[in-house]
């Protein structure tokens, strides 16, 4: 399974361990990003949950987020980041203590990167599996700028998200068996007004973009193992909402459960690609196009550029992964439109 980043909505993941337990299904290891890996670490750690729900729940803002007021006085432009270290890392070695990964109940893979060379490091692989994992979950939490970089082993870590923050190529590394990637840190909603939000806004806002990008590409031409792609409804949080957790921890659970559902429980050894996958038509609606040719660019088996120049859709009825149906997104006009099939022919 593989957890991704996104902020205190990786809260989520609690209520997707949930939907898990109640279908008697125990990953075989668990790949977290940021607060992924933190919500990971508490359950490979042996808490139930209960317990995790009780603890998502109680987090504060000043459990995670305290100004470093004396680096920002003394040294100004060059303090390391934002807020203190010691919060976070408290809240951490609350969930895991001193543990290293051997001492683990269930096996926990930690994504981080080292700052200065750019280099993805997975801690909890073979040969990284003795140092403490709060460490390696604060150097996964430690999101540049917010955090300071952690150091492991003489070298310095900070967020995975920075280079991947839903590493579903790791987890097929890992074996031939099915996966689960739960992806809370993407978001394809159309926000407002973000310009003149202030700077957390802006800065969450470009962090959204820059994982939705990350995993799409990170997913383009995924065909095994087979993936179950669980996207909660998420977006509308922000990504440092202290008071959305129990919404957070219940549309984890919902999204989670919804999939199972559908599938009876784990895709089948032998399947291949990404589900869920959705029948759906699509259109273009000619007042809107301008002829830009962007869905053309991006989708050429579905659209070409008509004799007046506008988007014509050639393969209306399609297919859909959840990763699947950028160009909508991406049309400059909102030209184009999809709906399931069945609700479209009723």
């Amino acid at each position: 399974m593989v957890l991704s980043g996104g902020g205190l909505k990786g809260l989520a993941h609690i209520g997707v361990f949930q939907a898990l337990t109640e279908f008697g299904l125990t990953p075989d290891a668990v790949i977290g990003t940021s607060m992924g890996s933190l919500v990971a670490a508490a359950w490979a750690a042996g808490h139930d949950i209960e317990t995790m729900r009780r603890r998502g729940l109680a987090v504060k803002r000043k459990h995670v987020f305290q100004v470093a007021h004396s680096d920002m006085a003394f040294r100004r432009m060059r303090a390391p980041a934002i807020y203190r270290p010691e919060p976070l890392q408290q809240l951490i070695e609350d969930l895991v203590g001193s543990k290293t990964f051997d001492d683990l109940e269930h096996q926990l893979i930690v994504n981080t990167v080292e700052i200065n060379s750019g280099m993805q490091v997975l801690w909890g692989q073979p040969g990284l599996r003795d140092v403490r994992v709060a460490d390696a979950v604060f150097a996964s939490c430690a999101l540049p700028g917010l955090f300071p970089p952690r150091q492991l082993r003489g070298r310095f870590y900070c967020d995975g998200a920075v280079i991947r923050n839903l590493p579903v190529r790791a987890a097929a590394g890992a074996g031939h068996t099915p996966v689960i990637a739960v992806d809370v840190g993407s978001s394809s909603v159309l926000r407002a007004d973000v310009e003149n939000s202030g700077f957390a806004a802006t800065y969450a806002r470009g962090l959204e973009i820059v994982m939705q990008t990350m995993a799409e590409e990170s997913l383009r031409g995924w065909e095994k193992p087979a993936l179950l792609l669980v996207h909660p409804r998420v977006e509308h949080v922000p990504m440092f909402a202290f008071d959305r957790t129990r919404e957070l921890i219940d549309e984890g659970y919902r999204a989670t459960k919804a999939v199972l559902d559908e599938f009876g429980g784990p895709l089948p050894d032998d399947a291949r690609g990404i589900y869920p996958r959705r029948h759906v038509r699509i259109r273009v609606s000619a007042d809107r196009c301008i002829g830009c040719g962007a869905c053309v660019l991006r989708a050429p088996h579905v659209f070409a550029l008509g004799a007046g120049g506008k988007a014509e859709v050639l393969e209306p009825d399609q297919s859909w992964s959840p990763l699947d149906g950028d160009y909508v997104r991406n049309c400059p006009t909102y030209a184009i439109s999809a709906r399931v099939a069945d609700e479209t022919s009723a």
